[in-house]
Order: structure tokens, then sequence, then C-alpha cells
């Protein structure tokens, strides 16, 4: 029997079973690797390490922040989740697996953007511009009411009140 016939050095031979599946230790370290060398370089000195995990996380959490707020205000508040999450899984296994999940969510999103009736999506667009603009035409009577400057130098003094280490505007 040749090389070729023989069933364990057949590639077609040998089954899915026979394969060894990777254990939890082997994908993390492969999951390290594929990240890069400057990943890894980022992680060779213990203060450098924890500079990287704080800084990955700060810009992570305000973009996943930022992305909440977007969900209640005009703007892609799924995709800035997600783009929070990838940001957080360079540092985070359980960011991987929540990124998974807001991938599904924006799969879903969009599936159902797509079925929306056009006229109802009219009226939304239309009902959100109508909000910013009254939003911004408020914000102008007040300013133009209450005057501007002062209103700034008076709560900037508010703002000294409460804490003295605020500094003292410029000219004041």
């Amino acid at each position: 029997m040749s090389s070729t016939e023989d069933p364990t050095t057949d590639p077609a031979a040998v089954s899915s079973a026979d394969v060894a599946h990777p254990t939890d230790e082997t994908a993390t370290i492969e999951r390290f690797r594929q990240r890069g060398r400057l990943h890894q370089r980022m992680h060779a000195n213990p203060v450098l390490s924890l500079l990287t995990k704080v800084g990955v996380t700060v810009v992570g959490v305000v973009v996943i922040l930022a992305g909440v707020t977007m969900l209640v205000t005009p703007g892609p508040g799924l995709v800035a989740i997600a783009v929070g999450l990838a940001i957080l899984s360079t540092e985070y296994h359980w960011a991987e697996r929540w990124l998974a999940a807001a991938r599904r969510k924006l799969v879903e999103a969009k599936e159902q953007a797509e079925q929306m009736d056009p006229a109802v999506r009219r009226r939304r667009i239309m009902l959100v511009g109508g909000v910013l603009v009254l939003v911004a035409a408020a914000g102008a009577w007040y300013v133009w009411t209450y005057d501007w400057p002062r209103l700034a130098v008076d709560g900037w003094k508010w703002i000294q009140g409460i804490a003295g280490w605020v500094p003292d505007l410029p000219g004041m």
C-alpha cells in the first residue's frame, strides 16, 4: 500500500472527529498572535501594559457611552457601540463576545430599516429634523434674551463659588 492510499496520510480520509479541536488556552494564544507585534510591544513592559490597558479602556468606554447617547439622539448609536466594543476587545475577551452580539444586532437593525415603509421613514426624519430646529431655536432665543456674555460670566462665577480651585476668567 502506497502513502497515497494510507488513510492516515490522505487528507480526504481524515474525518472531522479525528481533527484535534483547539483548547481555550490554544485559542487564546492564537488570538494574541493575530493581534500583531504592536500589541505585543505595548504589553512587553508592565508599566506600558497598564497604561495601554487603561487607555484602551477609557477610549472604548467613551465611544460606547457616545453610542448609548446616540440611541436616544440622532446618530449611529449601534455602530458607535460596536466600534467601542471593538476597541475594548483588543484587551478584554468579554468584549469580543459582546461584539459578536452587537454585530448580530446591527444586522437585525439593517434588515428592519430596509423593510421599513418609505413614508414612515420620511415622517421620522422630518420629526427628528423638526425637533432639532426647535432645540436650536430655543437655544438661540435663550442666548438672545439673556445675553450670552453675561450668561457665560455669571455661570463661570457660579462654578467658582462651588469649586474654589476654578481659575478666574482672563481680564476679570
